[in-house]
């Protein structure tokens, strides 16, 4: 088997910059994930987490170089590519003024989900992540620990290969937080592909196995994170993230 049938994240040679030269910009990056890892992409604020996020999705088109999941070129064209991942975004992407059924009825047939198909996983994913008992109701009405758990059960409505996570469990208490990990866990033992960044260094060390530090655009150290922590003689993530990061203010 070549090494690239076995990557689910193969990015070369990427350039991507901002107009007027605003912001984080890539040259000549370099990146490959393969199938089935629990990756984590962690920097500081600003060092361009989310716009490798937004590049890897097709949010954003990169100015040079190739990204491809799967084997399949992240193209505004190529609209096979759209079926084998999922992403969950830090803002909330679902309309208030429905309900959880009501909102995954939407993105199911947006994915190319049949009803029957729609509503079988509506029905599974809601008894999975704690939302039966309020399908019906608005969800302009729930606690924020609900719309992440709405916003998660969009990402997979359609069962992706590939599940993008950024910050999927910013505001939420701990009760929340453990059953997202605990759900993004199964989801990975069932095969799913999940790369994942977050400010919650102690949430990353327990889902992530394979890690990269980027900073200002550049990927400064990458690996398997308990290698990592090894390496840098850093008994935790947050510890290894100071180390290669810096201690000062990024905001």
């Amino acid at each position: 088997m070549a090494i690239t049938d076995s990557l689910a994240v193969d990015i070369q040679n990427l350039s991507f910059s901002y107009a007027e030269d605003a912001g984080v910009h890539y040259t000549g990056l370099n990146l490959q994930i393969p199938k089935g890892e629990r990756f984590g992409l962690f920097g500081p604020n600003g060092a361009g987490k989310t716009t490798l996020m937004s590049l890897m999705t097709g949010l954003i088109n990169a100015d040079s170089g190739s990204i491809k999941l799967l084997g399949e070129p992240v193209d505004k064209k190529n609209k096979a590519v759209n079926k084998l991942f999922g992403f969950v975004p830090q803002d909330f992407s679902f309309y208030q003024e429905l309900s959880p059924a009501e909102n995954l009825e939407f993105f199911g047939a947006w994915a190319g989900l049949t009803k029957k198909q729609t509503n079988h996983r509506t029905t599974e994913l809601l008894e999975v992540l704690g939302l039966q008992d309020v399908r019906n109701q608005q969800v302009q009405k729930f606690s924020g620990g609900m719309k992440r758990r709405v916003n998660l059960a969009i990402g997979v409505i359609h069962n992706p290969a590939i599940l993008f996570l950024d910050e999927p469990t910013v505001g939420v208490d701990v009760q929340t937080r453990h059953a997202i990990i605990g759900y993004l866990h199964q989801l990975n033992e069932q095969g799913t592909t999940l790369v994942y960044t977050s400010h919650q260094l102690s949430e990353a060390e327990d889902l992530c196995n394979d890690v990269a530090m980027i900073d200002d655009g550049k990927i400064i150290a990458q690996g398997g994170l308990n290698s990592l922590m090894e390496k840098y003689k850093e008994p935790t993530l947050e510890g290894l993230f100071l180390k290669l990061t810096g201690k000062q203010y990024r905001d």
